[in-house]
C-alpha cells in the first residue's frame, strides 16, 4: 500500500474554493470522488492526522497513489460535477445505490404514432411516460384492465399490431371494447393519442374531471331513455372507482411528495421511497447500499438525492427525508433547477406525514432483513464468507463452527452473557446458551468474558472425558456441569457442550480478547482460535496483536461476523430484560417486613402475577402457605399504599411514604426502559 505522504499536495497549492476532487490508484483508476466547499480545508484534513482517520478512510488513502481536483464556481456546480464523475468512474469507495430488485413501471409510449400502455422494467427511455414503480407487475395489469373500459388504449406489441393490420381485423380486446382498434382504423392517430393522454392524466392524479364527465353523460343517457348506454357508463364509473381504491389515500388531495426513509447498520443501508401524488400512494421503490465509507444518515440522504433525482423528470414539490443533507441550500437549488420550480426538503415532526415516514422506515427495515436473509441463505456466499475468515485470521481450517459471546448489563446490575452458535454460516439456535455472571460485581466486561469462557470450556473438558468430568468443580458450577453430562440419558446423544468451536468471537476489543485467550490458556486449550469485534469500527482483534484485522466493508466474511455479533447482542439483551423484569416485579415486596425470598416466590407463584396479588384481599393472601393473617395485612398495606387496619398489628404505613415509594418505583422503571433502549445498539431485527 502507498504512503499518503508520498503524494500529498505541496503546501499552498490547493485552492481555497469550492470544487470536486478525485483520488486515483497506481493504475490511474478513480477510487473516490468527493466535493468540498473549501478544497484546501477538506484535502488537508486527509493528510493532517492519518492515525485519527476512520479505518475505511485510511484504506482509501493507502490504496490511492495521487489526488487531483477541479475548481467550480458554486456548491451547486460541485454537486453536479460530483454526480457526473461518480456516474462516469463508478469509484469503489463511494456510496453506490442499487435496486434490491427490478421494479416494474406502468409505461405509456408517447413517442410512437399509436401510444401503447405496457409494463416496463429497466432503464427509462425518452418519450415514454412512466408511472410507479410498483411492487408487482400483476398490480399494474389489474389497474390497466380496469381503466381500459374507459380509456381503450392499445396494449399490444408491435408484432401483434402489424399482424392485425395485415389481417384487417382487430384482436380480442378490440372485439370486447377494451381497445379502440387503431390497427384497423377505427380511430385516427389523433383520437387515439387523445385517449392515451387522458389515460396519463388519470394516472397522474387528475381523476375528478373524468368521473364527473362520466356521471354527467350517464344522467343525460338516462334522461333520454338510453338505458343500455347509461348502464355501460355506470360500469365505467365503477371501474374507475375500483382503480382508485387500489391507491391508498394518505394525505391531502393537493399533496405531491416523495417520502424517503432509511434503515441502516454498520455495513449496509436500505432505503425505501413512497411516491405520493394527489394525496395517494402511486408507487414504491427500494434500494440497498453498501456503506463502503463512513457516512452519516444526512450524508446518505445527500448521496441518494444526487444519484436518484439528478436525471429524473419527476421531481416533486416536496421531499420528506429523515435528515436534511449537509449542504441543504445547494441541494435544494439543484433539485429546483432539475424540476423547473421550487422544491422543499423537509423533516416531518408530527402528524400524518411523520406517521407515513415511519411506515416507510418500517418497509426499509423489512427490506434490509429480507436482503440479509437472501444473502445468508446462499450456500456459495456462506462458503466464500468462511474462506475469507480463514484467510484473514490465518486459520488452519475454515471456521465451520463459530461461537460468539456477548455481555449485557445495566449499570452493573443483572449481568448476563450469551453464547450463540453458527455452523456452516447458519445459526443453530438449539445450541444457544445463557449465563448469569456470578463472580463479577459491577460493570466489568473483561472479567465477565473471562468467567463465561472459563465456565463454558470447563464443561467442554468435563463432557469430553469419560471419567473425572466433575473434578475441580464446586458449588453451582458442579450443579451446572451435572446438568450437562456427556451423554443424555433420554436420547443417548452427546450433550451440546461436548462440541468445541473452530473460532470464538467475543464482543469487544483487545482487553476482552485477552481475557478470553487467558481463560483458554488457563484450561490448557490451544486448538481454538479467538478474535474480538469492536462495535464502532468493525475491526477484528487477535490476541497479542497491536493492529486489528480490517476486512473489506462489502466482503462476505465481514457480513458473517457482523451477523453473528448481532445475534449474540439480541440473545444477551433478551435474557437481560427477562432477569431485570423479574427483579423489578419483586421489588415492591422487598420493603415488607419479614417477607423473604421464599415467601415472595410463593406469593407470586400462587397468584401468578404482581397485578393479581395487588387485587387480592388480606383474607385471600392469608390462604398462601406460610403467610399468616398479620403478614397478609402487612403485604396488602404495602401494595395498596394504605394504612394497616386497626388490630392488624405490624407497622403503620402513611400514604406519603407509600406514594414516595411508588414514585421511586416508577422512576426506576422509566430509567430501566431508557437503559434498555440505549443498550440495544446491536439488535438485528
Amino acid at each position: 500500500m502507498a504512503d499518503p505522504a508520498t503524494y500529498r499536495p505541496a503546501p499552498g497549492s490547493i485552492p481555497d474554493s469550492p470544487g470536486v476532487y478525485r483520488y486515483r490508484d497506481e493504475h490511474g483508476r478513480v477510487i473516490y470522488v468527493g466535493k468540498a466547499k473549501s478544497l484546501r480545508s477538506r484535502l488537508n484534513s486527509y493528510f493532517a492526522d492519518f492515525a485519527g482517520l476512520h479505518p475505511r478512510t485510511q484504506t482509501m488513502l493507502q490504496t490511492a497513489a495521487r489526488v487531483d481536483w477541479t475548481v467550480v464556481g458554486t456548491e451547486v456546480e460541485a454537486l453536479q460535477l460530483e454526480y457526473s464523475w461518480i456516474k462516469e468512474f463508478d469509484p469503489r469507495f463511494n456510496v453506490r445505490y442499487r435496486d434490491d430488485k427490478s421494479y416494474p413501471y406502468l409505461a405509456v409510449t408517447l413517442d410512437e404514432e399509436f401510444p401503447r400502455v405496457m409494463v416496463m422494467r429497466g432503464a427509462k427511455r425518452k418519450g415514454v411516460r412512466y408511472f410507479g414503480p410498483y411492487s408487482h407487475a400483476w398490480a399494474i395489469r389489474e389497474t390497466v384492465d380496469q381503466l381500459l373500459r374507459v380509456f381503450p388504449v392499445r396494449t399490444c406489441s408491435a408484432g401483434v399490431f402489424k399482424r392485425q393490420h395485415q389481417l384487417d381485423r382487430p384482436c380480442l380486446l378490440g372485439y370486447i371494447d377494451k381497445c379502440s382498434a387503431p390497427c384497423v382504423g377505427r380511430v385516427t392517430p389523433q383520437e387515439h393519442r387523445l385517449l392515451a393522454e387522458d389515460f396519463c392524466d388519470f394516472m397522474a392524479g387528475n381523476t375528478s374531471r373524468f368521473t364527473k364527465r362520466l356521471e354527467r353523460l350517464m344522467r343525460e343517457a338516462a334522461a333520454s331513455q338510453e338505458y343500455e348506454r347509461a348502464a355501460r357508463l355506470r360500469d365505467d364509473i365503477q371501474a374507475l372507482e375500483r382503480a382508485l381504491e387500489k391507491q391508498t389515500v394518505v394525505l391531502a388531495d393537493s399533496t405531491d411528495c416523495d417520502m424517503i426513509a432509511f434503515y441502516e447498520d454498520e455495513l449496509e443501508a436500505a432505503v425505501q421511497v413512497f411516491y405520493v401524488r394527489g394525496g395517494r400512494i402511486r408507487g414504491q421503490r427500494g434500494w440497498v447500499v453498501d456503506k463502503v465509507e463512513a457516512v452519516t444518515t444526512a450524508e446518505l440522504v445527500e448521496h441518494f438525492l444526487i444519484q436518484i433525482y439528478s436525471e429524473s423528470d419527476s421531481v416533486p414539490r416536496e421531499i420528506y427525508v429523515p435528515a436534511v443533507p449537509p449542504d441543504e441550500q445547494a441541494m435544494t437549488e439543484l433539485l429546483s433547477e432539475q424540476r423547473g420550480g421550487p422544491v422543499h426538503l423537509r423533516v416531518p415532526q408530527r402528524g400524518d406525514k411523520k406517521s407515513l415516514l415511519e411506515t416507510v422506515q418500517r418497509n426499509a427495515m423489512e427490506a434490509l432483513k429480507q436482503h440479509k436473509t437472501r444473502r445468508a441463505s446462499d450456500l456459495t456466499t456462506r462458503s466464500l464468507a468462511l474462506q475469507e475468515l480463514q484467510g484473514a485470521l490465518e486459520l488452519d481450517d475454515a471456521p465451520l463452527r463459530i461461537e460468539c459471546y456477548d455481555v449485557s448489563n445495566l449499570q452493573g446490575t443483572n449481568v448476563v452473557a450469551s453464547m450463540v452458535v453458527f455452523e456452516d454460516g447458519l445459526a443453530r439456535k438449539s445450541e444457544y446458551r445463557r449465563f448469569t455472571i456470578k463472580a463479577v460485581e459491577g460493570q466489568d466486561d473483561v472479567r465477565s468474558i473471562h468467567e463465561v469462557i472459563t465456565r463454558r470450556f470447563r464443561r467442554y473438558l468435563a463432557e469430553s472425558e469419560k471419567t473425572g468430568e466433575f473434578d475441580g468443580l464446586t458449588g453451582e458450577e458442579l450443579e451446572e456441569a451435572a446438568a450437562h453430562q456427556p451423554i443424555d440419558p433420554e436420547t443417548g446423544k452427546p450433550r451440546k457442550f461436548a462440541y468445541p468451536p473452530n473460532l470464538v468471537i467475543v464482543d469487544g476489543g483487545p482487553p476482552q480478547v485477552a481475557a478470553a485467550q487467558r481463560a483458554l490458556d488457563e484450561l490448557g486449550i490451544e486448538d481454538i482460535a479467538v478474535c474480538g469485534i469492536a462495535k464502532r469500527l468493525e475491526e477484528l482483534w487477535l490476541p497479542g496483536d497491536d493492529e486489528p484485522v480490517i476486512l473489506p466493508r462489502n466482503s462476505e466474511g465481514m457480513f458473517l461476523v457482523q451477523r453473528v455479533r448481532d445475534e449474540a447482542h439480541r440473545f444477551a439483551i433478551t435474557f437481560h430484560r427477562q432477569k431485570r423484569s423479574k427483579t423489578m416485579t419483586a421489588s415492591e415486596l422487598d420493603n415488607v417486613p419479614g417477607l423473604g425470598p421464599a415467601r415472595r416466590t410463593a406469593l407470586l407463584k400462587h397468584f401468578g402475577s404482581l397485578k393479581r396479588l395487588k387485587e387480592a384481599t388480606p383474607e385471600q393472601i392469608a390462604e398462601v402457605p406460610g403467610i399468616g393473617r398479620r403478614g397478609a395485612e402487612q403485604i396488602a398495606a404495602a401494595l395498596h399504599g394504605g394504612v394497616v387496619p386497626p388490630g392488624g398489628g405490624g407497622t403503620t404505613g402513611t400514604a406519603d411514604k407509600a406514594g414516595s415509594t411508588g414514585t421511586a418505583g416508577a422512576a426506576g422503571g422509566a430509567a430501566g426502559s431508557t437503559g434498555s433502549d440505549g443498550e440495544n445498539r446491536g439488535k438485528s431485527g
